[in-house]
């Protein structure tokens, strides 16, 4: 991120927070052809984030539901649930569990165990707080956006076509953008 992020309020923010799934979204963005960009969504079922004493001490989980996924064309839908790519029925969760999660060159950025199609990797993402509201519910929320880069065939996502001018169908590359509705617990 090329700008310094909002400082973490830990001892507004301590606690457990559970993201709110109806509010916040995990986005992709990938080359089609090589000359246009898809954009999906994958729908987050559930996750907690705990913010402790320190930036170090704080931790994320997030559960998706790959069988949601939109990219606004049921037959790329439908192919993408398939095996060629995500096999859905074998594989109808995907998980983040933090290992880390530091400020670095100024930037806040959790590290965790990505597991995709049954594969699991680790991956960084770089983190921004948003800030904090409280809904006409009553309930304390805390923002955040986040984002990384992953490769599919590192998740063993290999399925491609090779075009005639030269290339690949879907490129390699994968933006993931995910943006986060937490509300405050007890």
């Amino acid at each position: 991120m090329s700008t310094t992020p909002t400082a973490l309020p830990t001892d507004a923010l301590k606690g457990t927070w559970t993201i709110d799934a109806s509010h916040s979204e995990a986005g992709f963005t990938t080359r089609h052809a090589g000359i246009a960009k898809v954009r999906g969504s994958v729908a987050i079922t559930e996750g907690t984030i705990v913010i402790g004493d320190d930036v170090a001490s704080s931790s994320v989980t997030a559960v998706l539901d790959p069988a949601t996924i939109d990219t606004r064309d049921a037959n790329r839908d439908g192919h993408l649930r398939s095996a060629d790519f995500f096999d859905t029925e074998t594989y109808p969760t995907w998980t983040f569990t933090s290992t880390s999660v530091a400020v670095r060159g100024g930037d806040y950025v959790v590290t965790g165990d990505l597991t995709i199609h049954g594969v699991t990797k680790s991956v960084d993402l770089e983190l921004e707080f948003n800030g904090t509201a409280t809904d006409p519910f009553g309930n304390a929320r805390a923002g955040f956006s986040a984002s990384t880069e992953i490769s599919r065939k590192e998740f063993g996502l290999t399925w491609n076509a090779a075009l005639e001018t030269g290339g690949f169908l879907v490129s390699d590359n994968i933006k993931v953008a995910l943006e986060i509705s937490a509300i405050r617990q007890g």
